[in-house]
């Protein structure tokens, strides 16, 4: 990518996009499209159609897509499937018809089989059954990897795919409704401390096995592979180390000061028992990760909830 190169990046209010922006930013590059899912709703063809046909942008970040945890997956799967669909169906189609250089798909690890073999190998998409809580998102982000290669193969686009493992980072969801795990976490323990709570009440068995990744690490990932990867198929993005549910709740706890105790509420799902990315390849690339996870959630927790007033 050259500095006068003219980008979009599709989903710049999100914690995936709006790292990517400050990425590029601190790059030097300046010419930077984006638009509000008030002034561009990438769910309909013709709106889509019309931006791509005006601003003719040079690449594409595609991060733009409805996202939520266990309970909101569950809950709205229509919406998941539907608006995923259409947004990266519109994008991609549209990047193509627009003769955009390069186009990156932002994918998901709940796109690997349940009970595939750990870490996660890139192989390993479409060898077994999905979880079940998050089908409709991953069914849409699959779509997407096979889209980017469908385009690539019929019309020579270079369309690449990334696979992020779980993410935190600022302007996360922190909405104890749909937000993720780790954010959840964060607000929980911060809601408890501020109001003197003797215990938090902590979904699931705290056994299952997740990976995380700080937003401004992706954003270098993502970055990095735009410049130096140019191939089919997918690339996962992750640091290839684990922590049970337990291990960061406690951590949280700490990290917090949150002196009460902490309740497991078994009849809630778990999820995928473990979920970690094999980053080999991105490795043999060139990358890795840099932001531990102690110091990437003090800093999280610090900006967010020590600067300002909780969302």
């Amino acid at each position: 990518m050259e500095l006068n190169s003219k980008i979009y990046v599709a989903g710049h209010k999100g914690m995936v996009g709006s790292a990517i922006v400050r990425r590029l930013q601190s790059a030097g590059f300046t010419n930077i499209i984006c638009r509000s899912s008030k002034e561009l709703d990438l769910r309909r063809q013709e709106e889509t159609a019309a931006f791509f046909q005006t601003e003719k942008p040079d690449y594409v970040f595609l991060a733009a897509a409805k996202v939520g945890g266990i309970m909101a997956n569950n809950q709205y799967k229509a919406d998941f499937l539907y608006d995923n669909l259409m947004i990266q169906n519109n994008v991609i189609h549209h990047a193509y018809k627009n003769g955009v250089k390069k186009l990156m798909f932002l994918g998901s690890s709940c796109i690997y089989p349940k009970l595939a073999p750990q870490p996660l190998k890139e192989e390993y998409l479409l060898t077994g059954e999905l979880e079940a809580t998050n089908e409709p998102y991953a069914i849409a982000k699959i779509a997407g990897i096979k889209m980017c290669d469908a385009y690539r193969f019929q019309y020579g686009c270079n369309f690449i795919s990334v696979m992020p493992t779980n993410l935190y980072g600022p302007n996360d969801n922190y909405d104890l409704n749909n937000s993720h795990v780790l954010p959840a976490l964060i607000r929980k323990f911060h809601e408890a401390k501020m109001n003197s709570v003797d215990e938090v009440v902590v979904w699931g068995s705290g056994k299952p096995l997740r990976e995380f990744l700080h937003a401004d690490d992706l954003a270098d990932a993502c970055f990095y592979l735009m410049q130096n990867y140019n191939e089919p198929g997918l690339v996962n993005i992750g640091v290839g180390e684990d922590i049970s549910i337990a291990d960061l709740a406690m951590m949280i706890k700490d990290i917090v000061g949150y002196a009460g105790k902490i309740v497991w509420d078994s009849s809630k799902p778990d999820g995928t028992p473990r979920k970690l990315m094999d980053v080999s390849k991105l490795k043999n690339l060139g990358w890795q990760a840099k932001i531990s996870l102690r110091e990437g959630i003090t800093d999280v927790y610090k900006h967010k909830f020590l600067s300002t007033t909780t969302a």
